[in-house]
């Protein structure tokens, strides 16, 4: 296996590509060499086959959806609040359509983790993490709610990202921003 650690990321980051256009039937070996923009036969010598492919896209679009630390540090400074939650998901909302890609992409995955094992133990694997990650900081950072609200904010949040990617048309950004609002007012107990 051939070991180039920038030519591997370069890679995988036009595996997601494909991914975002193409879906999962569009993910070969000769779609991410073109996308990629280097000789037929390059993606083969990175991964034993597709599974490896489609597992190393969904580790490689967390590491892209993960915030900076610094950017965290920003925007937890204001004291812990429901209005906080709000601004953090506005910015939760911000960021995924900055990385529209990767979450077109992380769709797809997660619906072709439902027919291959191994990339459905491998994204249980990494979205379990992200999420008790994520919740583990919502109780430690102080911000109103217990686990139960953490859990359904992201299942709300998760849904409301689906339609505003899977459906463009059907929210619009105004829309959106004051419906995040309306989803925390919901759940998010008052101070």
């Amino acid at each position: 296996m051939v070991r180039n650690p920038e030519r591997r990321t370069a890679l995988v980051d036009a595996a997601i590509e494909v991914l975002a256009s193409e879906g999962a039937r569009g993910l070969t070996f000769r779609a991410v060499d073109s996308r990629a923009g280097v000789p037929p036969g390059t993606a083969s010598n990175y991964f034993t086959d597709r599974d490896d492919l489609f597992t190393q896209a969904g580790a490689r679009i967390h590491l892209r959806m993960t915030p900076d630390p610094a950017e965290v540090d920003e925007a937890m400074r204001p004291a812990p609040s429901r209005a906080l939650v709000t601004e953090l998901m506005r910015w939760l909302v911000r960021r995924m359509t900055e990385e529209r890609t990767g979450y077109l992409a992380m769709l797809e995955l997660r619906l072709e983790a439902t027919r291959r094992p191994a990339l459905r133990t491998e994204l249980n694997r990494t979205v379990r993490a992200a999420f008790d990650e994520s919740a583990r900081f919502h109780l430690d950072a102080g911000l109103p709610g217990d686990a139960d609200t953490f859990l359904v904010l992201y299942l709300a949040m998760t849904g409301l990202l689906l339609e505003h990617f899977s459906l463009p048309d059907l929210l619009s950004d105004t829309a959106l921003d004051a419906l995040v609002e309306t989803v925390v007012s919901r759940i998010v107990p008052a101070e």
